[in-house]
């Protein structure tokens, strides 16, 4: 029963969180879904006192709130919220087997009294004993088949609440690999990405290229026009990028104005030819900012370092090269692809 009961209050909470934090526009991040999954369990007393009091004083949850909630409430119980996750679903998984289970005692058993009133039957019973006997049978087929209508309309309540929780659980999984500034994979992402790749080529000499990518000039044009115009000039190379690489491509942002794409199955010729395309489209564009668009940035260029898996590489020494190369490019003037 006390599975029963934490599985359902699970749920409620599941389909709580993430509309509460649409309404109040908040970014679905771990933090943050930690943050509103505890409020809405009410096992933390004073961030939910906490929140109350900043929706009541119509205080907006900026970013800088958010991480204040997470850092002062949630951060030292990160490990304790994410064996809660595992506990409920191994629940889920529990209540299934025990489902199955019961289902396989009542067929058993069926089966065990069919063939005691086949023996009954063998036996040559009088009217008496036959009519009791058909009576018997027909009861328990009414009582197997009560049971499997009770048991499939279980089964398929217990298959809404697991679908339920895969789905939140992949909205965190892709939350968790997303870099929210320019919505591309994030650095875990593509070392995770990168790990899978090394094991290709290891055990089938599946080749793949990498792009090391950074902004030229970038740090000036944060001095000379602040960090909200160096978000929007990161969000429009991210964007350019996107429209570029496609398929099983990979584009991450690695990390401040530096950018990786994985290409899977190509040769160090068809990633520099990626490369060109990629540093060409972001360079074509003039950027202008401002309500009347009358402030031009003039245009971003980016430089590009491209190496290809060798035998012996790892993830590291692929980058390395990669990095390297990029660097080439900086001295070669920047706006350039450079590789060996």
């Amino acid at each position: 029963m006390h599975n029963n009961q934490n599985l359902e209050q699970t749920s409620h909470i599941l389909h709580l969180v993430l509309p509460k934090m649409s309404e109040l526009a908040i970014p679905v991040t771990p933090e943050n879904y930690a943050i509103w999954f505890d409020y809405f369990a009410e096992t933390n007393l004073n961030l939910k006192r906490a929140i109350d009091g900043l929706i009541a004083n119509d205080v907006k949850f900026t970013p800088e709130v958010n991480l204040g909630l997470y850092n002062r409430f949630i951060e030292e119980r990160s490990p304790e919220i994410i064996e809660n996750v595992q506990i409920e679903t191994q629940i889920l998984i529990n209540s299934l087997v025990h489902k199955i289970e019961q289902l396989g005692e009542g067929t058993a058993n069926f089966s065990g009294n069919l063939s005691e009133f086949n023996q009954k039957l063998q036996s040559n019973p009088n009217s008496d004993e036959l009519t009791l006997l058909v009576m018997s049978i027909a009861a328990e087929v009414e009582q197997v088949i009560a049971s499997n209508r009770h048991m499939s309309e279980s089964l398929v309540s217990l298959s809404d609440e697991i679908a339920n929780l895969k789905s939140e659980m992949d909205n965190l999984s892709k939350v968790a690999m997303t870099d929210e500034l320019t919505s591309l994979n994030n650095r875990r992402a593509y070392e995770l990405f990168a790990a899978e790749q090394m094991t290709k080529f290891t055990d089938t000499q599946t080749v793949c290229s990498l792009l090391m990518i950074d902004i030229d000039n970038f740090k000036q044009f944060n001095e000379t026009f602040g960090h909200l115009i160096g978000d929007k000039v990161l969000a429009y190379v991210a964007l350019a990028m996107k429209h570029t690489v496609k398929g099983d491509d990979l584009v991450a942002r690695y990390g401040g104005e530096e950018f990786v794409v994985m290409l899977p199955n190509a040769k160090l010729a068809d990633a520099v030819n990626v490369a060109e395309k990629i540093r060409e489209r972001i360079s074509l564009k003039q950027l202008s900012i401002g309500k009347e668009k009358k402030q031009n940035l003039g245009h971003i260029t980016v430089s590009i370092g491209v190496a290809t898996i060798q035998t012996g590489d790892d993830a590291d020494t692929l980058l390395a090269r990669a990095d390297e190369q990029l660097y080439v490019a900086k001295r070669a003037g920047k706006n350039c692809v450079k590789y060996a």
